[in-house]
């Protein structure tokens, strides 16, 4: 359906302009009005369309009833109505049939909502389905970290990093970081992530924030400090650059780009608090950590 991928096989979000210096930003372009009210009769008629005009719209309304579900399920998502966007990907799937992506965006939902054996099926069958797709394999490794299955985590990773290769930066950052979740082979995981990020002259906030954990878990805490440090100040940056663009670009994008930044810095004050924690800071790691629950750290639900 047109959609674009990123290394990793998931579908790339829709990317916000910072303003310009005149204040005017380039919109997404959006359906027009007449199309999604035919989106909405479509879901109604669907069921009785190919009675009606025929066979060959079937695949039409199929199509129309799968985008129409997948937006509501990314709307949902954005107001943190989580099990809402599982119901709605549950419809895209059962109009669409299994599909390898569809499967892994709604097993990481389900785990989000507190179903580690539900996410485990979709995992299981999205990497059944396609072996040569990242995504199953990343889905399922988190999957696996929430479920204390070190082995089968690290394997899974193992897979991401064969199918994108060791020049891949975010399968590379995704095996380090999950190497430190699980807390198997922490010192070739910091030595991974250093070499990294050492030919990087302005390495991603989430990059850094890898970095920092590993080094506090190799107990390297004051190196550690200034990594998180770093890593909480740009992603707040990010995140003033996005609440610029209130009223000026698509509402519901923004605010799924700024749940993820939420998300992104709650595992970030997370980490600070295990560093302020090791070097005897109490207060401001609990204050840290409180932060964290706040932005929404779940380890559980695959927030970690």
């Amino acid at each position: 359906m047109g959609q674009a991928y990123d290394d990793l096989g998931f579908p790339i979000p829709a990317e916000f302009d910072v303003p310009n210096a005149d204040g005017r930003v380039r919109r997404p372009r959006r359906p027009a009005g007449p199309t999604k009210r035919w989106l909405v009769l479509l879901v109604a008629v669907g069921i009785v369309l190919p009675a009606v005009v025929g066979p060959e719209l079937v695949p039409f309304a199929r199509e129309a009833v799968v985008r129409w579900s997948l937006e509501r399920a990314f709307a949902c998502e954005a107001r943190d109505d989580v099990a809402g966007a599982v119901r709605e990907l549950e419809r895209a799937i059962a109009w669409n049939g299994d599909d390898a992506s569809l499967l892994a965006a709604r097993a990481m939902l389900r785990l989000e909502h507190g179903d580690a054996a539900g996410a485990r099926l979709d995992a299981d069958r999205a990497v059944a389905l396609s072996p040569a797709r990242l995504e199953a394999y990343r889905v399922r490794a988190i999957v696996n970290v929430c479920e204390g299955r070190a082995d089968e985590a690290l394997a899974d990773v193992e897979r991401v990093v064969d199918l994108a290769g060791d020049d891949n930066g975010e399968a590379v950052n995704l095996r380090a970081y999950v190497c430190g979740l699980v807390g198997r082979e922490i010192p070739t995981a910091v030595a991974e992530i250093e070499q990294l990020l050492a030919g990087m002259p302005a390495p991603p906030p989430e990059y850094l924030d890898t970095r920092g954990f590993l080094r506090h878990l190799d107990g390297r805490h004051d190196e550690a400090l200034i990594d998180i440090d770093e890593a909480i100040s740009l992603t707040q940056q990010q995140r003033q650059q996005m609440m610029l663009l209130a009223g000026r670009v698509d509402r519901v994008e923004l605010l799924q780009r700024m749940r993820s930044l939420d998300h992104a810095m709650a595992v970030m004050f997370h980490h600070r608090g295990l560093i302020f924690e090791a070097l005897g800071a109490a207060e401001q790691a609990q204050a840290d950590f409180e932060l964290a629950r706040r932005k929404g750290f779940a380890p559980e639900r695959g927030i970690l």
